[in-house]
């Protein structure tokens, strides 16, 4: 099982953990409500889990422009 980080805005791909031993507690993933974890957490066929964070860039370009998140896809 791969554990796959991309940005929820771009889609750039930040890294991936190929380990079938790796935790949600070890991931921080245990914290998080059901429905945050159905935004942020996807899985595919395989059983990879895609996990959606954002990038350097993007929260930069967020913080400069706050008015950016009121729109649905700001960045890409």
């Amino acid at each position: 099982m791969a554990i796959n980080y991309i940005c929820r805005h771009c889609r750039t791909p930040l890294g991936s953990i190929d380990s079938a031993q790796v935790t949600d507690m070890q991931l921080g993933l245990h914290s998080l409500t059901p429905a945050e974890r159905r935004d942020i957490i996807a899985y595919d066929l395989s059983g990879d889990m895609t996990v959606k964070v954002i990038c350097d860039y993007c929260r930069e370009a967020l913080e400069q422009n706050p008015e950016l998140s009121l729109v649905t896809s700001p960045l890409q």
